[in-house]
């Protein structure tokens, strides 16, 4: 067997049992690769987590099928051993075959508990590497070695200087690679025992990304002082006396330890700084030398006209950005990256406005020609298994509170946030992130994403993300967001908080910030659920497209609501996540269609029938039209969304909507939003 999966796929032959019982204490089924390859053999799959909503589910979607002589393969997971099976209902066991996976039977010579630390996606690299090399019983250092080398591309003993300890670290955190902690203190570990790295901050910089990006920037100046002064008679000791004067005049002294002169120039590390500063992972700075510097390769990163620098930045990132589109067998999380670059995409175009050059108008557009379709096929051939990964990381909305109940259940007196920001896309939560950052400096974000649920609308996706359940548990409420708070508060009371432990408020947004300041007051409160409408209702106003989004965003931004809030929650202890039920798109109409009263949801991107017949009459008239299959929404929800960058309004109109299949509307951002230590001078003094 040439991967894991075959092992695991060659046990589902459709018609075999209509019922399969599977024991996945390591979720093993959950794994993209092996959900597609489940539902390609004809299978469906449910987890058997909480037993009423898994009756709700199974009585609806299957049960009723059988009755009436339909034949469904179906799948119940149970994240627990093969003994735990017996915990299942009398009638599925006297019903369903029995199956086991486990990690042990997949790789009986390596460390379990180290093997069990790694992403599903990780195990494809560690599979191969243990038929090449046929390891003998391994320990846990010498499976976490293993894993290094051969999973993460990551030899410790062959890091002898900066440009390889750098090399390793732009390669995992550009990818954005997750490498679990016990791996992480295994590098360190053989880091240190050389003794070559004992002024870097390790323990920062090689498991979080946004400190080593932070890193990387606090150095850039100085590696700019170095550039600009080849050839000058001047030591390095001034130069860093120099900058040293500088950081302390300017930020309070660098925020990380370690040494400042960084080898950008060498090889293995300039061959990302040009992406680095494309993709906003690093900033451009100013300097006095820029005259000289901006023509050579290191231009990128320094300041000069503002329009110049967008122009410069925008051609190059869409340059870029076409050869990484990702293709039909991507993952997930490859599309949240590419989408965080897309939407920087957006905000330059929207930034530079009628400077924008007609050629470049020209690239953007066909960019998007590009990029739409292959996102559609993919979210077709995909999107389906996409509720049923594991909440960490969260592949989707409704994974968010699970998450949120890890981190409160860590200790009593932790507390979290959870803002919705309802309708703000990817782009612009880069706007508002920029207004953010130079309001407050003191702000880290913590930078991710999620998908909505389809179709892209408030009633189903916003009450998911409350829920922490998909829209076929609350089919009563699927048209209306009046649940949302008991959906909140019933999430929470079967994680044991209850009562005035868990708030919630919506409409927020408006400068209402005392509003906010009361509601948090009570002393008991340990998880808040605030809905900000603000983005929306300003979409819902728009008749100046895209560019007038990001206009009244940041517009509404610098208004200072979101800072004074976060400012407000974290002074009161709050971890903070933000996040959307959806994003919008600027679309072209169509035609409306004529259906009358018949159509339970008439939105401008989707329309929403109770039966396919209804929908199939209404399709005739809209042949591009997509007839969204009914994944995680109640059997009578059949949503009929609009074709490519088109809405269900007169044609020839354009509006701002959303509640359709594009990367604007479906890939929404999750930020956890914290605030930096407090920094110290070298004379001692806070800032």
């Amino acid at each position: 067997m040439t991967s894991w999966r075959d092992q695991v796929l060659k046990e589902f032959t459709p018609q075999v049992a209509r019922l399969t019982l599977v024991a996945d204490p390591d979720g093993l089924l959950l794994e993209e690769g092996i959900l597609h390859g489940i539902r390609e053999r004809g299978f469906e799959l449910i987890p058997f987590e909480d037993h009423v909503a898994f009756r709700y589910a199974y009585e609806s979607k299957f049960r009723s099928r059988w009755d009436h002589g339909e034949h469904t393969d179906l799948v119940v997971v149970l994240r627990s051993p093969s003994s735990d099976l017996d915990s299942l209902p009398y009638d599925l066991l006297q019903a369903g075959r029995r199956l086991s996976f486990n990690l042990g039977d997949l790789f009986p010579n390596l460390s379990y508990p180290v093997v069990a630390a790694l992403d599903a996606q990780d195990l494809d690299a560690l599979f191969r590497a243990q038929l090449q090399h046929t390891p003998g019983n391994m320990g846990d250092n010498a499976t976490k070695e293993f894993a290094l080398r051969h999973v993460f591309e990551i030899a410790p003993e062959l890091i002898k200087q900066p440009s390889d300890l750098l090399r390793v670290l732009l390669r995992r955190h550009y990818r954005g690679q997750r490498i679990p902690a016990i791996l992480d203190q295994r590098f360190i570990q053989v880091l240190r025992q050389n003794g070559l790295f004992e002024e870097w901050p390790l323990d920062k910089i090689i498991s979080d990304r946004e400190a080593f990006f932070a890193f990387l920037q606090e150095r850039w100046p100085a590696f700019l002082d170095r550039m600009a002064a080849q050839g000058q008679p001047k030591t390095v000791s001034e130069d860093k006396a120099a900058y040293l004067s500088a950081c302390n005049a300017q930020a309070g002294g660098p925020q990380y330890s370690g040494p400042l002169d960084m080898p950008f120039d060498h090889d293995d590390v300039r061959v990302y700084i040009d992406n680095l500063f494309l993709e906003g992972l690093l900033h451009s700075v100013s300097h006095d030398n820029a005259g000289d510097l901006t023509s050579t390769w290191v231009g990128i990163g320094i300041q000069t006209d503002p329009a110049k620098d967008r122009h410069r930045r925008l051609d190059r990132l869409i340059e870029t950005i076409r050869d990484t589109i990702p293709t039909g067998d991507a993952r997930h999380a490859d599309w949240f990256r590419f989408g965080y670059a897309y939407a920087e995409i957006s905000v330059l175009e929207h930034e530079l406005g009628s400077g924008l050059s007609s050629d470049a108008k020209e690239r953007i557009a066909s960019l998007r020609l590009s990029v739409d379709p292959a996102f559609l096929t993919w979210v077709q051939d995909r999107f389906a298994g996409l509720h049923n990964q594991p909440p960490v990381p969260p592949a989707m909305l409704h994974h968010i509170p699970r998450v949120l109940a890890r981190k409160v259940s860590d200790s009593r007196e932790k507390k979290v946030a959870f803002l919705l920001v309802d309708g703000l896309a990817l782009d612009q939560w880069i706007v508002l992130r920029d207004v953010l950052q130079s309001q407050r400096q003191d702000l880290t974000f913590r930078e991710s994403a999620v998908f909505a649920w389809i179709p892209t609308v408030t009633s189903v996706s916003r009450q998911a993300a409350f829920a922490g359940k998909p829209p076929i548990y609350f089919p009563a409420s699927i048209n209306t967001t009046n649940k949302e708070q008991s959906l909140w508060t019933q999430f929470w009371a079967d994680q044991g908080l209850t009562g005035p432990a868990a708030t919630y408020a919506r409409g927020l947004g408006d400068g209402d910030i005392d509003k906010v300041r009361e509601i948090l007051s009570h002393p008991k409160i340990r998880v808040a659920g605030l809905v900000i409408d603000k983005v929306d209702k300003i979409m819902h106003g728009m008749e100046l497209g895209a560019a007038g989004m990001h206009n009244q965003v940041r517009q509404w931004a610098m208004q200072g609501f979101m800072s004074d809030l976060i400012d407000l929650l974290l002074n009161q202890g709050f971890q903070i996540f933000l996040s959307s039920d959806h994003g919008n798109i600027e679309a072209e109409g169509c035609g409306r269609p004529a259906e009358g009263a018949v159509a339970d949801i008439r939105g401008e991107r989707v329309r929403v029938y109770p039966d396919d017949l209804l929908r199939a009459a209404v399709k005739e008239r809209f042949p591009d039209a997509i007839e969204w299959p009914s994944l995680g929404l109640p059997d009578d929800y059949r949503a009929l969304l609009a074709p490519h960058r088109k809405a269900f309004i007169r044609d020839g109109e354009t509006i701002v909507g959303h509640g359709g299949i594009s990367i604007e509307e479906l890939i929404v951002p999750l930020i956890q939003i914290e605030r930096l230590p407090v920094r110290r001078t070298q004379t001692g003094r806070e800032t």
